[in-house]
This record gives C-alpha cells, sequence and structure tokens, in this order.
C-alpha cells in the first residue's frame, strides 16, 4: 500500500481532495492532505509565506509517511510546490504527479510562464490582488465556471464557499531544480482536456519544456478531484504501483 501526499492549488485547501482521498483510504492507502501555512492570512501571514517554506513543509510531510512508496502530488500551482519539494528532499519521495499542474524547469516562476502563456481573459477577470499585493482572492460568484464548469454544482457551490486569500510571493519565485534531485524522481502528467484555467496547450507546453513524465489523458475540468474524482484516483494508484517496490 502507498501514501500519497495530495497538495492543494491556489485559493483551495487539503479538502478540495477529501472525495479522492476517501476513495484512495477505501483501497487501504494513506493518504495526507494538508492545508498549505498561510492560506488565507493576514497580510502578515501571506507575506511571510515562500515557496522554499511550503516545499519543506510538504517534505517533512512525506518523509513522515507511514507506507511506501511515497507519492507526492500537487494540482494547479501546487505543482511548483511538489517540484521544490522533491528537490529539497528526493530521497523519501518516490514518484510525483502533476495534476493539471504547473511542472516547470529549473529557473522559470509561475509568473514566468503566466507571461509565456499569454492572457486567459475568463481567468484573469476574477483574480484580484489584496493586502497591498501580498496575496490575491477570487470572486467566488464567477469562479465555478473558470475552475470547475464540469462538476456537480452541489460539490461546486461548497468548494467556492471554502477558496481563500492566496500568498502571491510563491508565484514570483523562479524554481531551483537540478537533474540529481527532482530529477531523479519519476513522473506522471495528468493533463485535464477542459480546463479553463490552465488550457490544455498550456499543459502540453509544460510537458515540452520538462520532458519525460509519462501522460493520462483525462476529460475533466480544471478539478478533477470534482469532475473525475475515480478517475484521477486510479491515475494515481497507477502511478503508485508504477515505482512499487
Amino acid at each position: 500500500m502507498a501514501s500519497f501526499v495530495l497538495v492543494h492549488g491556489s485559493w483551495h485547501g487539503g479538502w478540495c481532495f477529501d472525495a479522492v482521498k476517501a476513495l484512495l483510504e477505501a483501497e487501504g492507502h494513506e493518504v495526507i492532505a494538508p492545508d498549505l501555512p498561510g492560506m488565507g492570512g493576514d497580510e502578515a501571514a501571506l507575506r511571510g509565506v515562500t515557496l522554499q517554506g511550503w516545499a519543506e513543509f510538504v517534505a517533512d510531510l512525506c518523509g513522515a509517511a507511514q507506507q511506501k512508496p511515497v507519492v507526492l502530488a500537487g494540482h494547479s500551482r501546487g505543482g511548483i510546490v511538489i517540484s521544490q519539494a522533491a528537490e529539497t528532499a528526493a530521497g523519501v519521495i518516490d514518484a510525483l504527479v502533476y495534476i493539471c499542474a504547473m511542472m516547470l524547469p529549473d529557473g522559470m516562476s509561475r509568473a514566468d510562464f503566466k507571461q509565456m502563456e499569454g492572457p486567459n481573459p475568463a481567468f484573469d477577470a476574477i483574480i484580484t490582488p489584496v493586502h497591498q499585493g501580498a496575496g490575491t482572492e477570487v470572486d467566488r460568484t464567477r469562479a465555478g465556471a473558470v475552475f470547475a464548469q464540469l462538476s456537480p454544482p452541489e460539490a461546486v457551490a461548497a468548494a467556492m464557499a471554502r477558496i481563500v486569500a492566496e500568498p502571491h510571493k510563491p508565484r514570483s519565485t523562479p524554481l531551483r531544480l537540478t537533474p540529481e534531485g527532482f530529477g531523479r524522481i519519476p513522473r506522471t502528467y495528468v493533463e485535464c482536456t477542459e480546463d479553463q484555467t490552465i488550457p490544455l496547450a498550456s499543459q502540453r507546453k509544460m510537458q515540452q519544456l520538462v520532458p519525460g513524465a509519462a501522460v493520462v489523458t483525462l476529460r475533466a475540468d480544471h478539478s478533477p478531484y470534482l469532475s473525475s474524482p475515480q478517475a484521477l484516483a486510479g491515475a494515481l494508484m497507477a502511478a503508485a504501483r508504477s515505482v512499487s517496490r
């Protein structure tokens, strides 16, 4: 049985994985789905968040996992967190899974990739800076149509009621990755064909920038943990089987 450490994306929390967590635990796996420190905090808390701090927090969870292999998965912005965590503690992580996530090369930040992508009017329109630029929030009344247009409406409403402020600093921090750290860990990329937040073309651009990942394709929106939880759980378990020891 494997351990899965699941890292949420921007404005969300570990709760977004609840349905997937239940499916994995029903198969006997250990699932750790934390809220990243500082999410939803005041200005001081948001300014105190760093990408390396998040990476160390996640790496510690991977090191404490009770079952092997340890699969570290990140959704959306969570991709930069799991990459930096893999560099920080490659020896305790057996596989990485990017769930329509930021899989970026050494030296690139999330903000850099955003400039490379170009405008996404529907997504860009729902984001507002808060606390003098220390973080951002999204418009809960419009975010569901961008994040989760294929997901069950009641699940979307519940999720949108729980989103919080996102710290800005991690998205502007370049990744620091090496072949000997991050590069030694097998990777899977779960691409979501109907994603309106990180469009499929952007997901495939990242697969070109960081080649070598196994690819799983889901017909899902940007919230596959809501729209396709069984398929997502299956992809995670397949990644674990591929590195079982």
